[in-house]
């Protein structure tokens, strides 16, 4: 009999506990459980745009062997519109800007640039930027292009940016200038980089002399 109300006292409790906290209780589930299942949507839905996305772009490279512009544009327009949350979507961009830029259209090689550069993360933002600035020498947009490489790149491409700053220099004819910005290029430059020597090359071109390496600097000295 003791055990019985025992028992009723726990069960009088527990109904006192679930009519004051039930509706929370109840509620807290509902949302837990609706964010988990939203999570594993989100997580699959992603899978599924990535898988997709992927196929798309495997269509775009085989265009873009085939040379054929009006099939990558296409390709590379629908990754950018329904994709848009994927590296896929980035990359097509970089990939339309180039066909395009074979094909002498500037207009949409910058359209494809500028949506990378807007839309990009940092990286493709910073790759985006070297292109469009190549695109503006060739357009001979030198302020904008100076403008534009005037602003952040991720610290690995220092190295790009000053030696396209050069060229832009350069075609301005301010000479001196331009041997600050190579200098500061190979000064960025690992001594393998294969672009090292056509640096070198631009350099001497308009009377500059490449900083010595390190190691040739300390063997000169101690001579």
């Amino acid at each position: 009999m003791a055990y019985d109300l025992e028992e009723q006292e726990q069960i009088a409790t527990f109904k006192a506990f679930w009519s004051k906290y039930g509706n929370i209780i109840t509620w807290v589930l509902i949302l837990a459980l609706g964010s988990y299942a939203a999570y594993n949507f989100w997580n699959s839905h992603k899978r599924t745009q990535a898988a997709e996305a992927s196929a798309l772009y495997d269509d775009l490279q085989k265009s873009l062997e085939a040379k054929d512009n009006a099939k990558v544009q296409r390709v590379a327009g629908d990754i950018k519109t329904k994709y848009e949350g994927t590296a896929y979507a980035q990359m097509a961009a970089l990939a339309g800007a180039k066909a395009a830029f074979d094909a002498s259209d500037l207009k949409t090689t910058k359209a494809h640039l500028q949506w990378a550069i807007d839309h990009g993360n940092d990286e493709y933002k910073s790759v985006a930027k070297l292109r469009m600035a190549g695109v503006l020498l060739d357009e001979k947009a030198y302020d904008e292009a100076i403008k534009l490489l005037g602003t952040d790149f991720l610290p690995q491409f220092a190295a790009e940016v000053n030696d396209r700053k050069g060229d832009v220099l350069v075609a301005q004819n301010k000479l001196a200038e331009a041997r600050q910005a190579y200098v500061a290029a190979l000064a960025a430059m690992d001594k393998n980089n294969p672009g090292r020597q056509l640096v070198q090359i631009k350099l001497e071109s308009i009377g500059g002399t490449a900083p010595a390496e390190p190691k040739a600097a300390e063997q000169k000295a101690a001579a």
